[in-house]
């Protein structure tokens, strides 16, 4: 079986042909990082647009890299949600079109599904229960993924996500656009202890609340500016990252023990990080669990991620009706957008 998948949920116009749900024949990214630096963020409209003039070409050159023709597609998959709406919608709109002109069936899926199924692409076809904890830029969450291949979310942000916060401390700190690797790059030379920045909903449960830690660091510099102490950069970036890692994995880890899951998967473009990949290597080792962690290039927004979750939802007999729409707020537990003929 031959998948094309779409992705537009935010700033990545993407598309990637997969065989049989496992094999990537051919990725193509078309990035509006430019777009968006001048900003520090990125802008809805601006995504948009840049996905209706990328969208095309990139379709076209994955499939002259995957050596295949529109008549080779056994099926297309696209992101219905969530994301910004209009990026969603240019990538839908796309993929019902390609779908009415080929016969190929269209099937919907959820953007936090494929990042889950991300891990397929490297390690093969997943065996459920899985518990993944999903950190990107809009979306801090633990899922549980059962038997049957249904989600439910286990726990989630209240505030802000992980990426998103890493942007706003980054861009505080003064440095550039998308501000996760760059912390991640001036962490590694840094102490992780150096400042004490809160742990917040550490207690217990599997919320997280990042929102008071974007705040604390901002005025802890503050402070120190104010005092005429010296700021080591990388400390606060090293201090500030192992804050968030430490809460991530230490309710992951718990979550899984709670719903006794032998498999935990991290992924989502903060899943790139080298600290929060080392920290849950260590503790699922000594938790004696399987860590599904894919490769960074994985972890961002990809088409080929689409094209796998497309897939397992293909085989299973699954079609999205033609006035397939875009919904924003599509949660794991929603099966909006999916129907079965």
């Amino acid at each position: 079986m031959l998948v094309l998948g779409i992705e537009t949920s935010c700033d990545e116009t993407a598309a990637a042909l997969v065989a049989d749900g496992t094999t990537v024949r051919s990725a193509v990214i078309g990035s509006q990082v430019e777009h968006h630096r001048p900003y520090g963020g990125v802008v809805p409209e601006i995504a948009a647009r840049a996905h209706a003039e990328l969208m095309l070409p990139v379709i076209d050159r994955t499939l002259v890299e995957g050596g295949a023709t529109y008549d080779d597609l056994d099926g297309i998959a696209v992101t219905s949600g969530p994301g910004l709406v209009g990026a969603l919608l240019v990538g839908v709109a796309a993929a019902k079109s390609l779908a009415l002109a080929t016969g190929a069936p269209l099937v919907g899926v959820n953007h936090l599904e494929g990042h889950v199924y991300a891990t397929q692409l490297e390690f093969g076809p997943l065996e459920p229960p899985i518990l993944a904890l999903v950190v990107s830029g809009g979306h801090t969450s633990i899922a549980l993924m059962a038997a049957d291949g249904t989600f439910a979310t286990v726990g989630q942000t209240i505030d802000d996500a992980a990426g998103e916060a890493f942007d706003k401390v980054a861009r505080f700190l003064g440095l550039d656009y998308p501000g996760g690797p760059e912390i991640d790059r001036l962490a590694v030379d840094g102490d992780p202890r150096a400042m004490a920045f809160p742990r917040a909903l550490s207690g217990g449960g599997y919320d997280f609340s990042l929102s008071g830690l974007k705040t604390a660091v901002i005025r802890e510099l503050r402070r120190r500016e104010a005092a005429g102490e010296a700021v080591d950069v990388a400390d606060v970036a090293a201090s500030f990252q192992e804050a968030i890692v430490d809460v991530a994995v230490a309710k992951t880890v718990a979550a899984a023990r709670e719903h006794a899951v032998e498999q935990v998967a991290i992924v989502g473009g903060v899943a790139a990080n080298s600290r929060l990949r080392q920290a849950m290597a260590d503790v699922c080792d000594a938790e004696g669990l399987r860590l599904l962690a894919p490769t960074p290039a994985l972890c961002t927004d990809n088409g080929a991620m689409i094209a796998a979750a497309g897939s397992n939802r293909l085989v299973r007999g699954e079609r999205s009706p033609d006035d397939l729409g875009a919904d924003p707020n599509l949660t794991l537990e929603d099966a909006t957008g999916w129907a079965v003929r």
